[in-house]
């Protein structure tokens, strides 16, 4: 009902106040689960599995560009602004988001599975920092869970999560954009990813945000017959 729909309005521009309103908790606590145990759960799954090599002719031509290890490294700063910043929006919003982001996870950790993925990393003689940068992402992160890229979808999710929405500034849906175009960009030039991740990552996080709001847009209308009934 009306009276009903005001209440939950009154209720969401209270939670907006704080930092994380409480409803986006729960949530954020179960994306960041299921992200973990997808990731790490099929590393440990596929440990002694063959994998498979997506290289393309195009990828060889692509050069090694040690300078946007920032940017791949930076960017989980960019998720956490922009996570937050989305499930401030509203209570719906937020539903649609994180099940959009668990569902993709889940189509995630069924190709980790089913089609592992591997590269071969070039070697990084460097000795300036960005290079050293590089040698410690080789380090910490296995060639491996490639396709489709999480570096990729995430980044993507923080600009569709905003897009077309008015509370949003347009510059920071327009800098959300680009930001994530250089997420792209630099799984590419670090040599992380090829460019095949970077397409599925992305489709994958626009089907399942479509998804999600199909969804959540059939729960409200027959939400909405209940309380008519």
């Amino acid at each position: 009902t009306y009276g009903e729909k005001r209440c939950i309005m009154k209720k969401d521009t209270t939670q907006k106040k704080k930092m994380i309103p409480s409803y986006a908790i729960l949530p954020l606590l179960i994306c960041i689960a299921v992200n973990f145990t997808v990731y790490i759960g099929t590393d440990k799954l596929m440990e002694h599995r063959n994998f498979y090599d997506l290289t393309l002719p195009v990828d060889r031509m692509v050069p090694v560009i040690p300078a946007f290890s920032v940017i791949y490294i930076g960017c989980y700063l960019f998720w956490i602004v922009n996570y937050i910043m989305i499930t401030r929006m509203n209570r719906s919003h937020c539903y649609r988001f994180i099940l959009a982001d668990v569902m993709s996870r889940l189509v995630c950790g069924f190709f980790y599975i089913v089609m592992p993925t591997t590269n071969v990393r070039p070697v990084v003689n460097g000795t300036d920092i960005f290079s050293q940068m590089l040698r410690w992402v080789y380090q910490i992160d296995d060639p491996t869970r490639l396709f489709p890229s999480i570096h990729c979808l995430v980044s993507w999710f923080c600009y569709i999560g905003i897009r077309g929405q008015r509370q949003i500034p347009k510059w920071y849906q327009r800098f959300s954009l680009v930001f994530a175009i250089l997420v792209c960009v630099s799984t590419q030039v670090t040599k992380q990813h090829y460019i095949v991740d970077v397409f599925g990552g992305i489709a994958v996080a626009e089907i399942c945000y479509r998804i999600s709001g199909k969804i959540m847009e059939r729960r409200s209308r027959e939400k909405g017959k209940k309380i008519v009934k």
